[in-house]
């Protein structure tokens, strides 16, 4: 087989891994299985609020010390149990120490190039906000920049991510409820928003943008 093939039956492969991703991401912020979404919530939500209690390292620490107790526990009753049962059952962990779990290169090269991809595009973007291409668009980040203020003297980084997660979990279960009222009232807001900013593009030298 072709090296061009091996790549393109790789790219196959991870684009096939990330649209499963996804759909298993959508089902957990779905709740579409209520054990599996409840138990990665109340995961990272424990981590969260040890975060806020204990320093990184520390909880790292912690967690690893919680999951090599586990781990060693059941190595050791799994190798008692067989010989008590004088059974050859071999590593409780056999098949997971025998996965393959590396990156090929292209593989890897496939995700700096993605990497390098967002961050290019987040450069042109900062660069065009901060240099003015577009008046307006530069005075809306302004405004959020000044909003993300008052967000910092309120809330720090940790409680700001708390209330993310919460949303994660919480807002699609509720967006799809309520789909029909939430467009409306997204609708008017938008329609009021796009209304200011006319008016400010009118009053305001060179800020209105060109006709494409």
């Amino acid at each position: 087989m072709s090296s061009s093939t091996t790549a393109a039956a790789d790219s196959t492969k991870m684009e096939g891994f990330w649209s499963n991703w996804k759909c298993q991401a959508m089902e957990l912020l779905y709740w579409r299985d209520m054990k599996q979404s409840g138990l990665l919530f109340g995961s990272v939500l424990l981590l969260l609020f040890s975060l806020t209690q204990f320093s990184v390292v520390s909880v790292v620490a912690y967690l690893a010390l919680a999951a090599l107790s586990a781990s060693i526990s059941f190595r050791v009753y799994k190798s008692v149990l067989q010989a008590v049962q004088k059974t050859d059952e071999g590593h409780p962990f056999k098949a997971y120490l025998d996965m393959e779990i590396s990156l090929s290169q292209d593989q890897m090269q496939k995700y700096a190039e993605n990497v390098q991809s967002y961050l290019n595009s987040m450069l042109k973007e900062l660069r065009r906000l901060f240099l003015v291409q577009d008046l307006v668009d530069s005075l809306k980040f302004a405004v959020l920049m000044w909003l993300l203020t008052y967000v910092g003297a309120l809330f720090n980084g940790l409680t700001l991510l708390i209330m993310a997660v919460v949303s994660m979990f919480s807002m699609p279960v509720v967006y799809e409820k309520y789909q029909a009222q939430i467009d409306q009232y997204m609708g008017l807001i938008r329609t009021q928003v796009n209304s200011v900013v006319g008016k400010i593009q009118e009053k305001i030298p060179g800020a209105k943008r060109k006709a494409e």
